[in-house]
Formats: structure tokens, sequence, C-alpha cells
């Protein structure tokens, strides 16, 4: 074994960096034909197909979700659009036992696992099938099933968290990983390079999922960092690194491929960082024509993924704008009238305001329970949903006559 000594200078000499660039990996051009020298992933009809379906249900779900939050249907939502490559192509590469901890904008991974239209608006409208029970904000899902960590609201939180659950993995080595994403912005909080360097450390099965897609909520890129983006990062923490183009579902699904080989055959950490864009607003409560121009969304819808993806599908001759019409008109039916039936159902019971946090409920959280009942006894006409329930009137609950 030989080694080589560390290279010394006699004279103070300081360097930025800004020589060295991380190049991007792409395979997929927006026709849907490959780059000179790229070879597609192993992917045949069957996967291809439900990687696509999957990108067009996310698609359609966030318009229609979008349009009710808008008519006072919905309080609040968020849209993947324009990175549902980057989210989809990721989630397809990865084990289905693998954990995925999202950050807020990756409904397309969950669809791609197989959450129901259903499932997603029991969540949205925090009705009694909500397995949140109501207490998230819309969007906030999680699947213990599915391997989806619930969402929590505060930024970058997850991504610590990530790294101590691929510890645990580690320890139990049933060759398992995580897959944590988070966007740009989050990478600028100090929970990101707490949770690469204990990653790097320990050696843990972790993929660190960055969706740079140009802004945190309204400032660019340009003013996040001067260096170039978030990948470079990993240099500090002697951790593998790739930069993939996150509108290519083939180079993300690729990229995530290896990782995820690196991580769970070698325990090494992974960050990769997929270049796109949101062509969405940050959120509903956004208006991005006050910080991006509409020249600037036009060039980046030209390289819409799901019609790249499309374009590769056909070329194969896996797909067609027969099947096309048929899938958006199917999801456009399936999404209104499941929400319409999400809206019908009831609240989650009062009761459960209170369970699932103690074994037993402790006599202090009671007291201030049988308070709230009381106060709503006192307003029926205020909480209209609630004064019937029989953890407030004492009484069982109805049933229809003849009923069990």
């Amino acid at each position: 074994m030989t080694t080589t000594k560390p290279k010394t200078v006699h004279s103070p000499i300081f360097t930025d960096g800004a020589e060295f660039r991380i190049a991007t990996f792409k395979l997929l051009k927006q026709d849907g034909s490959l780059y000179k020298g790229g070879k597609a992933p192993d992917i045949g009809k069957e996967k291809a197909l439900r990687i696509y379906r999957a990108m067009v249900t996310t698609r359609i779900l966030d318009e229609r979700m979008l349009a009710a939050q808008r008519q006072g249907r919905l309080s609040f939502y968020m849209q993947c659009t324009g990175e549902e490559a980057a989210v989809i192509g990721s989630a397809a590469a990865l084990g289905d036992s693998d954990m995925i901890m999202a950050q807020y904008r990756e409904q397309g991974a969950l669809a791609y696992r197989g959450f129901t239209i259903d499932e997603f608006m029991n969540q949205l409208f925090g009705n009694d099938k909500d397995y949140g029970k109501g207490r998230q904000m819309p969007v906030h899902y999680g699947s213990k099933k599915l391997y989806y960590m619930t969402i929590s609201s505060p930024l970058a939180t997850q991504i610590p968290q990530a790294t101590g659950y691929a510890y645990g993995q580690k320890l139990a080595g049933e060759g398992h990983c995580t897959l944590v994403y988070f966007g740009e912005g989050a990478a600028s909080e100090g929970d990101f390079h707490a949770a690469l360097n204990m990653a790097a450390v320990h050696q843990v099965p972790v993929i660190f999922f960055c969706r740079n897609n140009g802004y945190a909520i309204s400032t660019p890129a340009s003013e996040q960092f001067a260096a170039d983006g978030v990948a470079p990062r990993a240099y500090g923490y002697k951790m593998d690194v790739i930069r993939v183009d996150g509108n290519d579902v083939l180079a993300v699904y690729q990229a995530t491929e290896k990782a995820r080989q690196l991580a769970v055959e070698e325990n090494r950490p992974v960050l990769i960082e997929a270049m796109t864009y949101r062509l969405a607003a940050h959120s509903s409560s956004d208006d991005p024509s006050g910080y991006r121009s509409k020249d600037e969304e036009a060039i980046w819808r030209e390289k819409d993924p799901i019609l790249r993806t499309q374009h590769w599908l056909k070329s194969h001759g896996w797909w067609s704008d027969k099947e096309e019409k048929e899938l958006q008109e199917r999801l456009r039916r399936e999404v209104l009238e499941t929400m319409k039936q999400a809206q019908k159902r009831p609240p989650p019971a009062l009761e459960t305001l209170i369970t699932d946090v103690y074994k037993e409920v402790p006599p202090a959280l009671n007291a201030q329970f049988e308070k709230l009942k009381a106060h709503i006894r006192r307003h029926p006409d205020a909480y209209p949903k609630s004064a019937n329930d029989p953890a407030i009137t004492g009484k069982p609950a109805s049933t229809k006559e003849g009923g069990a």
C-alpha cells in the first residue's frame, strides 16, 4: 500500500475554489432522444409507465387542488409542478422499504408508491379518515405503510432526522437507506450542515436530495450563495456527490440508483443536487410575478419534465395520444369526485385531540379537555359539528333505525 504525502507550500497561497465546477449529468433531450454517448437505465415498460402515470397524477392533482383553494374549499396548497421528474424519478430508484423524508413538495413520491387520491384528499381536508387526524396543515402527508415520514413545517428539520434514521438502518443491517428531500433554500440552514457532518463521520446510508429550483420562496439562488450551487459543499464533508438535470427523469433515476448502491452496500452518504425549476408559485399564498419574469418561466416551460418523459415513452411505442387523453380525463374525474366525498366526511372525533401523544392522558390535559367540552356545550352554535359529539354530550352516538 502506498501513501501520498500531503502537498505543502512555503508561502501563503489562497484559493476560493472558483476553478472547480461540477458537471451536470444528463441523458434525455427534450425531444425524448438520448444524448450521444448516453445509456438509459434498465427501466422496462411497466415501471416506465408507473413513473409517468405518477407524474401526470401529481400534475393534475396540483392543478385541481390549487383551483379548490382559490374557490375557498381548501385553506392552503403547495404544488410540485415542474419538479415531477426530480421527485418521482428519484423515488422510483429506491426500494419499497427505504424511508423517504420529504420537505413539502414531494407528493409525487407518495403517488408513485401507491398513495390514493382518496388518501390525499382525506389529509387535505383533515377529515375523520385523515391519518394525521386533522392535526396538520394541508399537504403535510405521511404514510407508515409506504415508508413516508410525516412532513413537518419547520424548514430543514427533516435533514438531521434522516441522518439519525439512517444510522438506525445501518445498525439494523437490513439493507435499507433513507432519502431526504429539501430545497436549496433549506440547504442554507444549519441543520443541513449538521446532518451532512454526522452522516459523513458515522458513515450512514442516507441520500441527501437537493431540489435546486432556483428560488427560496422569492430569493433567487444568486442571492443565496456565491459558490457553484449546493453540490460542492459535499467536499467539505468528504462525501460522494453528483449534480443532475432535475427535469430528466432517466438521469435522476440512474443517479439515485447509483447513490442507493453506495449508501446501502458501502454505508456511504451521498449528496444529489437536481437542477430544476418551480413552474408554480411557492405556495397558494405566493405571487411569483413579484420576483421573476414571464419570459424566464416560458424558458423553463419549454423544458417541461412531463413532456420530455412522454416523448421518450412514445419513441419506444409505449404511449399514445389516445392513452394520454384517457388518462387525463380519468384522473380529472377521479380527483373531482373524490374531493366532493372528502369534503362531506366529518372531522375527527373531538377526543382524538388528546390521544396518541401520551400512553395515558395526564390529569392536567384531561382537565383542559373537560373545560373545552363545557365551553362547547355553552356555545353549541359556534361549534355546530362538535355539539353532537359523544365526547361532549356524554351520550352514545346515534344510529339509524334498524342499524347495528
